[in-house]
């Protein structure tokens, strides 16, 4: 069964009557309703088609958190071959909310790191809906440290409402953790290409996503806090959150023209969530395109051009 956001009623309606007359035509032969149940069908894809062209911030807030998005277990199993996850930090424990592993990525050796928030209620709760404790961030700069030293190139998918901000998370250092993470983010010495696939919120996001190519799906958002936060810390009222989103200038699209991000990775029509296969193919061509680019630079080169670029959009957003 399809999960519909608030502002697709008007789509949900249609697509639930052709459903019904398809359902009709098959429950009683011989009555011919297949001219209504295609023009209603016609109907309804064009009205998803004009509706995801004028989104706004907000209603793309809510696409980019939409529980059907494809996570980071999607994307293994669309892109990776051999995958073989590694597990804990050699220090604490292992953090089910960042998933960090070996591969092959159309027949290259390759790290892959993200937020894996589940798709179910088990699967959401043993993965804390995505928010890393301090373990996550330092099993994938364990991760990022192998990647260095055998020469493969890192691939992170963010996907995060934030850090895990519980006093077990600032007990053991999360703020220390995310900060080395970004840190050694920005040391390696092979390609390191990000993709934002769903929410790509504060440090916890940044920590995995300081890269050469930083790229985002169309509907994906990406900034230091969610609307919900901004709203309540500006106007004390989390009921000002779309505003915020707005405000905030959190979308690919606003991204790209402020030079935050590289390149938007377009979605199928009505969003990721309607035809995951599709996405994550999109996905998988973003990141091969990437990493041609950066084919035969040194680790010297890949490194400072890294920082550089980084260093170069702090100093155009403050000008």
């Amino acid at each position: 069964m399809s999960t519909y956001l608030e502002f697709e009623k008007p789509i949900a309606e249609l697509e639930t009557k052709v459903s019904e007359l398809r359902k009709l035509a098959e429950a009683t032969p011989g009555m011919n309703v297949a001219d209504e149940a295609s023009r209603l069908e016609a109907r309804a894809a064009q009205l998803l088609k004009d509706t995801y062209a004028k989104l706004t911030p907000w209603q793309k807030t809510l696409v980019a958190r939409h529980p059907g998005r494809p996570h980071f277990y999607d994307y293994v199993r669309g892109l990776i071959e051999d995958f073989t996850p590694l597990a804990g930090d050699r220090g604490f424990g292992d953090d089910a909310a960042i998933v960090g592993g070996l591969g092959r990525f159309r027949g290259q050796p390759v790290a892959l790191i993200g937020h894996e928030k589940g798709n179910d209620t088990k699967s959401r709760l043993k993965h804390n809906f995505g928010m890393a404790t301090p373990e996550g961030y330092r099993k994938a700069i364990r991760i990022m440290d192998l990647a260095d030293r055998f020469g493969m190139p890192v691939i992170t998918l963010p996907d995060t409402p934030g850090a895990y901000p519980g006093l077990v998370s600032e007990e053991r250092g999360v703020a220390e953790a995310i900060a080395r993470s970004t840190d050694r983010s920005l040391s390696l010495e092979v390609p390191l290409i990000c993709v934002v696939t769903g929410e790509g919120m504060s440090g916890g996001a940044i920590a995995i996503a300081a890269g050469n190519a930083v790229m985002m799906l169309e509907h994906s958002i990406y900034a230091v806090i969610s609307p919900e936060g901004c709203a309540s810390i500006l106007w004390r009222s989390a009921d000002k959150a779309a505003d915020a989103a707005t405000a905030m200038k959190i979308t690919a699209q606003d991204l790209l023209a402020l030079k935050v991000i590289d390149r938007v990775i377009p979605e199928p029509v009505g969003g990721a969530h309607r035809d995951p296969l599709a996405a994550v193919a999109a996905v998988g061509e973003a990141i091969a395109a990437e990493l041609a680019a950066l084919a035969g630079k040194d680790g010297a080169t890949l490194k400072r051009e890294r920082r550089e670029k980084f260093l170069r959009m702090g100093r155009s957003l403050a000008a």
